[in-house]
């Protein structure tokens, strides 16, 4: 069947509205809770400066010929701690659109609810139409 014989119903939660930004404490980041380390071979020498520079703690560990490790302690940001996020206390968008994953045919517009329990009912609607098709033949 075409794009235009289908509804999708989503539950969706924005990054931009539904998250924020969060601490390595917050996400219970393995690199803060458990400490993390870097080879230094194989990096550019600016981010070997970066990592040394980055005012974490660390020890230089030398393993063997040609395999050096950069040791941070746990307890503090890793290097990807400005990417972290948590959920806000916000309930998810539910959304029904025309259409699927191909697309909406038709150019209607999404509608939106307020609440579950007209989205819940919406799905149920439809789906009882479904049915009632196919008992028809």
């Amino acid at each position: 069947m075409g794009a235009e014989s289908y509804k999708t119903y989503a539950m969706v939660s924005p990054l931009s509205s539904h998250f924020r930004p969060a601490t390595c404490a917050e996400v219970d980041c393995p690199h803060y809770l458990n400490g993390w380390r870097v080879r230094v071979e194989g990096l550019a020498p600016q981010d070997i400066h970066a990592a040394k520079t980055s005012g974490r703690r660390w020890i230089e560990q030398r393993v063997a010929d040609g395999e050096t490790w950069l040791v941070f302690e746990a307890g503090q940001p890793c290097f990807k701690a400005s990417q972290h996020r948590t959920r806000v206390d916000r309930p998810p968008l539910y959304i029904v659109r025309d259409g699927d994953h191909r697309g909406n045919p038709r150019g209607t517009k999404a509608r939106l609810h307020q609440r579950a329990a007209d989205w819940q009912e919406d799905f149920a609607e439809h789906q009882q139409k479904l049915a009632d098709e196919i008992r028809k033949g």
